[in-house]
């Protein structure tokens, strides 16, 4: 029987990316490979509780939402994330993974939509990027950069350059919460002509007091 340590499942809105307004389970797991300096998920990088794929499928099934959002921590760094999300989409759910971008991505059930978090020198993290990863690109999957200053966005700028990334998937630049504000980004974006698009999460307006469950 599968399992997975899991921190917590919860209905909500979708705060960010293409998935943003709508109703949401969310399935967060335990653990992380990586330590950005800006992240606002630590909790996640050692509690949760075991539960069996069946148990997640049937509290995902209970919170009663179309749209399934498993992530971190860095759900990939558990071996039987494949199998869940294979089994949600067995299901029926819109299935959407994020993921950091350092853990080979060519394994995950092509119903899935990758949402690729790729890390900028700001994070701390800024040279975890596995590049295969970015072979694997398809039209339906995203990828994201949180930005803290000019560097990140520099950082950016190239990798989507390089790789071509526009014409490959949806692209946000999100600015990192109290250090780059959106506006500034917004400037940034709109001086070069990036196609890309400008990245806030919703849920820290919503609920800008909320540590977690949001």
């Amino acid at each position: 029987m599968y399992s997975l340590i899991i921190n917590e499942i919860y209905r909500t809105i979708s705060g960010e990316a293409t998935s943003a307004g709508r109703i949401c389970t969310i399935v967060r797991l335990t653990g992380c490979n990586l330590r950005c300096t800006w992240c606002d998920t630590a909790y996640a990088y050692t509690e949760g509780r075991e539960m069996a794929v069946d148990e997640v499928l049937a509290e995902v099934r209970r919170l009663d939402a179309g749209l399934v959002l498993v992530t971190g921590g860095e759900p990939l760094a558990q071996d039987a994330t494949p199998v869940l999300l294979e089994r949600l989409c067995d299901d029926g759910y819109e299935v959407l993974l994020e993921t950091n971008g350092s853990l080979d991505i060519s394994g995950v059930d092509r119903r899935v939509t990758r949402c690729m978090d790729i890390k900028c020198p700001g994070s701390g993290q800024g040279d975890s990027l596995r590049r295969a990863n970015l072979d694997c690109l398809r039209a339906r999957d995203e990828i994201k950069f949180i930005l803290a200053d000019r560097i990140d966005y520099d950082f950016a700028c190239e990798l989507i350059e390089s790789s071509d990334l526009s014409s490959r998937c949806t692209i946000f630049l999100t600015p990192a919460a109290g250090l780059l504000t959106p506006s500034e980004l917004a400037g940034w974006i709109l001086a070069d002509g990036l196609d890309v698009r400008l990245g806030l999460q919703i849920h820290k307006y919503i609920w800008p007091e909320a540590k977690r469950g949001v």
